[in-house]
């Protein structure tokens, strides 16, 4: 069976398991295997369990939707990591997304300062008098 995981950055993950585990905090835990009904479930927050072969590697999700039709398996989301363990995968998105917020504050600070500067340079021109 084919699973594909895909983020607003492009796909993740995609290839053949032989089976899955969906982990959602709010609503638990459920297999797929091949051949499995089709099913369409909410990922708050929790996590994929892939098994292909001894291999198992975990993909961390938060904010998705699982959908599973015609042996294949498709997880669109808001953020993911994989990794090969919940724990390990958890810790690096935690690391990602606090990047990711340290760089959204310096921007926002450097955005109001330019504001500031060009109000300021507008003024200076005196633009608008004459």
């Amino acid at each position: 069976m084919q699973i594909i995981i895909s983020t607003h950055q492009g796909n993740l993950y995609n290839d053949k398991v032989d089976y899955l585990v969906v982990h959602s905090v709010k609503d638990g835990e459920f297999a797929c295997m091949e051949n499995h009904v089709p099913v369409i479930s909410v990922i708050d927050e929790g996590f994929v369990k892939l098994v292909r072969d001894k291999d198992e590697f975990y993909v961390v999700i938060v904010s998705g939707v699982f959908q599973f039709h015609d042996n294949v398996g498709t997880v669109l989301c808001q953020e993911a990591h994989i990794g090969k363990t919940v724990e390990s995968a958890k810790k690096h998105l935690e690391m990602i997304r606090k990047e990711r917020l340290e760089q959204n504050k310096k921007d926002t600070v450097d955005f109001t300062q330019k504001e500031k500067e060009l109000r300021e340079h507008i003024r200076n021109s005196g633009a608008g008098s004459l």
